[in-house]
């Protein structure tokens, strides 16, 4: 028996009320009115489809739902701020990913939460329903192992796979700084940048960042700026002071690293001292993901920077995946793309850059989710990428 909206423990809020029963139905997209239609789309009719995708697997591109549709995986270790909280309770959160994927790309999602934390388990898993699929969007999976999987992932499989914790806020973070710089008359050659956080959001900007341009860059954790002189760094915060810090010698504490800084990107959580934010550069650029407390209150930033974003929707400037990750696939999708590279990002990045247009100012680096443009103008872009980077099959 389904709940009613007056009978579910939680009735009366309205948050509850939208969630009974789920947010997803399956819903057929041909008649089934009497025993033509039905042995047509089910026996004896089907057998016809099936023997000739047997004949030729490339048939599933025309006459199933595979190629528009992705698993929206997650194990439920690393959900929005709230953390390890298991695939049951991530479930809501992978249905509404797949009604933004809907909504924004025309793309349809499944949701599956896995009830496994292990790697091996993960991906193997994974490459056995990657036949019933268009493509993998990764959500959710605790750092570092979402590194690895995606990484395994992407090496086994023709499909894309993309983790949009980390690749979508890395499109999205760069879209708007692409936009800040503009404002504040930098360039990305010549920009100083602080990331807060090693985790995936953090190691995915700076990588995108990286390839953007920015040549002065350091990642900073808990223990203060990742530097190969430090002896207890994981391989993955290795490699990324080898990327970062190494090239310019910095050293030290998240306070000592903002001396001067022009930009300070967090996706660590915590909080920024007022003081370390006063002592950085003159029309700063301060980006406060953290969600829902940024890491350095919007308030606060205004008092010492020029540009200003969050992860919140209820103030200017939300870095918002959902930007990114519908027009990415779709794009994908549109050209049957058998991966989704670095230059397909780079390309949604701009693309969302290039949508403010003249209405670029303090208040508006980055465009609204519900800019009927956005989905579009990034699937084009992706697409055009895909196609001048050779992984794109029509």
């Amino acid at each position: 028996m389904t709940d009613t909206p007056s009978s579910h423990p939680f009735a009366g809020d309205p948050v509850f009320d939208l969630h009974v029963g789920g947010k997803l139905e399956t819903v057929s997209r041909v008649p089934l009115n009497g025993p033509e239609e039905l042995s047509m789309a089910y026996t004896p009719g089907v057998a016809l489809v099936c023997e000739a995708i047997a004949a030729d697997p490339s048939m599933t591109q025309h006459y199933t739902w595979v190629p528009n549709t992705v698993a929206i995986v997650s194990d439920g270790t690393a959900v929005l701020g709230l953390g390890d909280i298991g695939p049951a309770a991530a479930m809501p959160v992978m249905e509404g990913k797949a009604v933004l994927f809907k909504q924004f790309g025309g793309v349809d999602g499944v949701p599956i939460c896995l009830d496994t934390t292990d790697v091996e388990e993960i991906i193997a898993t994974v490459e056995r329903l990657a036949p019933s699929f268009g493509g993998i969007n990764l959500e959710d999976i605790s750092a570092p192992r979402c590194f690895e999987i995606e990484d395994r992932l992407k090496a086994s499989l023709d499909i894309p796979v993309f983790h949009d914790d980390q690749h979508g806020t890395a499109v999205v973070a760069l879209a708007a700084l692409t936009n800040a710089l503009k404002l504040t008359h930098r360039t990305f050659a010549t920009t100083r940048v602080v990331i807060s956080g090693a985790g995936a959001a953090g190691v995915a900007v700076a990588k995108i960042l990286i390839e953007a341009g920015i040549t002065d860059l350091v990642v900073t954790d808990r223990k203060g700026v990742l530097s190969s002189q430090r002896g207890d760094l994981t391989p993955v915060k290795k490699a990324l002071a080898e990327m970062t810090a190494d090239r310019t010698g910095r050293t030290g504490t998240l306070a000592e690293a903002l001396v001067g800084a022009d930009a300070y990107i967090g996706v660590s959580g915590g909080t920024v001292p007022e003081e370390d934010v006063a002592a950085m550069a003159s029309d700063a650029i301060i980006f406060g993901l953290a969600n829902p407390t940024p890491e350095v209150h919007p308030e606060v930033a205004r008092r010492h920077a020029r540009v200003v974003a969050t992860g919140r929707s209820d103030f200017p400037n939300q870095i918002n995946n959902v930007l990114a990750f519908p027009g990415i696939f779709r794009g994908a999708f549109d050209v049957r793309a058998t991966a989704i590279t670095e230059g397909m990002k780079l390309a949604a990045a701009q693309a969302l850059a290039e949508l403010v247009g003249d209405d670029l100012s303090e208040d508006l680096i980055i465009p609204s989710p519900f800019d009927p443009r956005v989905g579009p103008a990034v699937a084009q872009a992706v697409a055009q990428a895909a196609r001048d980077e050779g992984v794109a099959r029509r």
